[in-house]
């Protein structure tokens, strides 16, 4: 439960004995030689604190902070109330650790469990988990649990952010599960090849809402069209554009899953972040990683209980759906903090604002001779364009502070926050019309 304190070299040596070993390279037995590192690594000389620091310093010099990020991609750029930073900061929840005895860590276990309460309200489903990974483990994680021994394909769009799908693919590689890709059209799902490749051995199907372009697929179609096949749908949302858009409950999907870094969470050079996980009563047994549930002590307190935990993630490891046993409890309570701290209407309020920038830039650089919106169809807070010089632009915005849009497969991912300006956003075009002049 994390106290380090190492064994002493005579104390190693009783351990080796008792596994019937001579040395510690006899534990690596199965490992070739030719992987196995022979002397000590390249290591510098330690140094002083005094010059540790300095040198960190100089290190940290070489950070290059952006007045303004107009990129995201599955990593975005939000307000953080600061409320939000300041509280999960506190000694007591800074180091609680996972909760194994349950009464005894009543303060976590609250905690996550108005986490979940958030998130099923966010999503309209019926039970969330206490958290995973991030939200390419989530996704993962879903496929997993959808699959039996009569379905065991699983379908994903093509307009699902590439780094979720690599995951997935690992994930189900080693679960001996299929992955097929749903080709995209005009930016988002084709929905006629969906309807072909839906069969009898489909187990499920996910998508991204809004998709990685930005943009916001036809929901309800393919809901409609995998339920009628007899497969689970997963729904990939971000958490903000929740505020919205119609939840993956009302839509009528089986799994919702997410990334939570957006709410609350710094870009901090990609972690820890947290994944969300909700589902519906049906499929509660199935979902992976742990419960926290509420009830009353004998007292007639109210109370905190692990209420769920699929036992065999710890015993019968090879049967298990799921080794996901670790929880995202501090990130988790950073995500209830920021959705209590800004409440319904305040989260409306940032996805309105997201919604009306992103437009604002976008209608904007459409004006600009050579530019162009790679896809017609409506979309959230990120949108593609077609533009010459591409590389010239980001490395103009980039002298003036601006981080501007990822290259991607036909052009570049702008995505516009809260944070944004109107001034900022006049700067960001100004700069693309002298560059392609």
């Amino acid at each position: 439960m994390g106290h380090f304190l190492p064994s002493s070299p005579e104390e190693r040596q009783k351990m080796l004995e008792a596994l019937g070993l001579s040395s510690a390279r006899e534990l690596y037995r199965d490992v070739p030689d030719s992987v196995l590192l022979n002397g000590l690594l390249n290591l510098p000389e330690g140094l002083s604190e005094l010059a540790v620091a300095e040198k960190m310093r100089g290190l940290a010099a070489e950070n290059k902070q952006y007045k303004r990020i107009l990129r995201g991609a599955g990593a975005y750029d939000h307000y953080i109330p600061s409320i939000v930073r300041y509280i999960p900061s506190k000694e007591e929840f800074l180091t609680a650790y996972t909760p194994y005895q349950a009464e005894i860590s009543q303060g976590v276990l609250q905690s996550i469990f108005e986490y979940q309460t958030m998130i099923c309200e966010l999503t309209g489903m019926e039970v969330s988990n206490a958290s995973v990974y991030d939200g390419a483990t989530a996704a993962a994680e879903a496929a997993g649990m959808c699959k039996n021994r009569k379905r065991s394909v699983t379908l994903v769009s093509e307009t699902v952010n590439p780094e979720v799908i690599n995951v997935m693919r690992t994930y189900l590689y080693g679960a001996g599960t299929e992955l097929k890709v749903v080709p995209a059209k005009d930016g988002r799902t084709d929905a006629e090849a969906l309807k072909e490749m839906l069969s009898a051995e489909t187990a499920s199907f996910c998508f991204q809402q809004p998709n990685f372009f930005g943009q916001f697929e036809d929901a309800e179609k393919f809901i409609a069209a995998v339920k009628e096949a007899g497969a689970m749908v997963i729904m990939h949302c971000n958490p903000i554009a929740l505020g919205l858009m119609k939840s993956p409950g009302e839509l009528g999907a089986d799994i919702a899953v997410g990334e939570g870094q957006p709410l609350g969470m710094p870009l901090a050079y990609g972690g820890p972040y947290l994944g969300f996980m909700a589902t519906t009563k049906k499929y509660m047994r199935s979902l992976p990683g742990r419960i926290v549930g509420q009830t009353a002590d004998a007292d007639g307190n109210r109370a905190f209980v692990l209420s769920l935990q699929a036992r065999e993630q710890h015993i019968r490891r090879e049967k298990a759906s799921s080794n996901i046993c670790s929880n995202e409890a501090l990130c988790a309570m950073t995500a209830g903090l920021y959705l209590a701290a800004m409440g319904p209407a305040g989260l409306k309020e940032v996805a309105s604002q997201c919604l009306s920038k992103a437009h604002y830039l976008a209608a904007e650089l459409a004006k600009v001779p050579g530019v162009s919106l790679a896809y017609s169809g409506e979309f959230f807070h990120e949108f593609v364009t077609v533009m010459p010089k591409a590389q010239e632009v980001l490395a103009a915005l980039d002298g003036a502070g601006i981080l501007g849009g990822l290259p991607v497969e036909g052009g570049l991912l702008w995505c516009v926050t809260e944070k944004a300006s109107k001034a900022d956003l006049d700067e960001t075009v100004r700069i693309v019309k002298e560059v392609l002049a």
